[in-house]
C-alpha cells in the first residue's frame, strides 16, 4: 500500500482496544469486506494494551502475548495491514514481527529511545502528535526516526489541549506537518475526546467527528483514522468518541467526494 502524494485516501480504523478475540475478528472481517468491496485502502487498528488509561481500574486489553496472537490472526485471515501501539522499547521487536505499522502514542511522542527503536525495526512508524506539541515541532520526532535510516513515516494529528479536559483540532497543523515531506493522517475520533472528562475515564462527543473528518479531507490529508465499534455505548475504551460501524459507509462516501474535489485541477491538495 502506498500512502500520500496523489494516491487514494487511506482509512485506518478499528476498535480502541481488543476486547476479545471474537469481537476483534468480527469487526475486522466486517471492515475488510466493506473496504475491499468499495476499494478503500484500509489498515486495521487495535491495541493489545491501553497503557495510558485514566484509571488503574480501566480495561486495558488482553496484553502483549494474547493480543499479538489475535492481531496476527486478523492479518492472516483477512489479508489486511495491521497497526497497533507500542509503549516500550522492550515491546518493539516482538510487535514488529507481527504487525505492519508501529504506532507511537501521543503521550510518548517525545520518548527518544522508543521512537528510535520503532524506526530501527524497519516497519512503518505512525506518530501520534502529542496534545501538548506544536505541529512544527514534529520535525524533531521525524529526525529521530530518520536517524535509523527508516523513511516509512506517517504523522497523525489528533487534536491539541484546549484548557482542561478538552481538545481542539487546528487544521493548519495538517499542512504544517506535511512540510516534512511525509503523509499526514487525521484522527477524527480522538480529536473529539475529552481527556479525563468523566473523572475516572475520558469522555468525548462522537457527533462532531464526521464534521472534523470532512474538514480535514477538505484541508488536504492523506488518510483518516477512526475508532469504530458496532455498539459504541458498550465499548470498553473510548466509548464516547467512537463511531458506530454502520455509519462508516455513508461518511466515507462524503470523504471520498470531498477528496475528489480537493484533487481536482482547481484544488490545492
Amino acid at each position: 500500500m502506498k500512502i500520500g502524494a496523489d494516491r487514494p485516501l487511506v482509512l485506518i480504523a478499528g476498535p480502541c482496544v481488543i476486547e476479545s478475540r471474537a469481537a476483534c475478528l468480527s469487526l475486522a472481517g466486517r471492515l475488510a469486506e466493506w473496504t475491499a468491496r468499495c476499494r478503500i485502502p484500509f489498515i486495521f487498528k487495535a491495541s493489545y494494551d491501553k497503557a495510558n488509561r485514566t484509571s488503574l481500574s480501566s480495561f486495558r486489553g488482553p496484553g502483549l502475548e494474547r493480543g499479538l496472537e489475535i492481531l496476527a490472526e486478523v492479518r492472516q485471515r483477512y489479508d489486511v495491514p495491521v497497526l497497533t501501539d507500542v509503549h516500550s522499547v522492550a515491546e518493539v521487536e516482538r510487535v514488529a514481527a507481527v504487525v505492519d505499522v508501529l504506532q507511537i502514542p501521543a503521550f510518548l511522542c517525545r520518548q527518544t529511545d522508543l521512537i528510535v527503536a520503532a524506526g530501527a525495526s524497519g516497519r512503518v512508524v505512525n506518530v501520534k502528535k502529542g496534545q501538548f506539541m506544536a505541529p512544527w515541532d514534529i520535525v524533531h520526532v521525524v529526525e529521530k526516526i530518520e536517524s535509523t535510516g527508516n523513511r516509512q513515516i506517517l504523522l497523525t494529528e489528533r487534536g491539541v489541549s484546549f484548557g482542561y479536559n478538552n481538545l481542539v483540532a487546528d487544521m493548519r497543523s495538517l499542512l504544517i506537518m506535511r512540510e516534512t515531506g511525509y503523509p499526514v493522517i487525521f484522527d477524527a475520533t480522538h480529536s473529539v475526546q475529552r481527556p479525563g472528562g468523566l473523572g475516572m475515564r475520558s469522555g468525548g462527543d462522537a457527533r462532531w467527528a464526521p464534521a472534523l473528518a470532512r474538514a480535514a479531507v477538505a484541508t488536504g490529508c492523506d488518510g483518516v483514522f477512526l475508532e469504530t465499534h458496532p455498539r459504541p455505548v458498550r465499548a470498553k475504551s473510548d466509548a464516547a468518541n467512537a463511531l458506530p460501524t454502520a455509519l462508516l459507509d455513508s461518511l466515507w462516501r462524503q470523504l471520498r467526494a470531498i477528496d475528489a474535489v480537493v484533487r481536482s485541477p482547481g484544488g490545492k491538495r
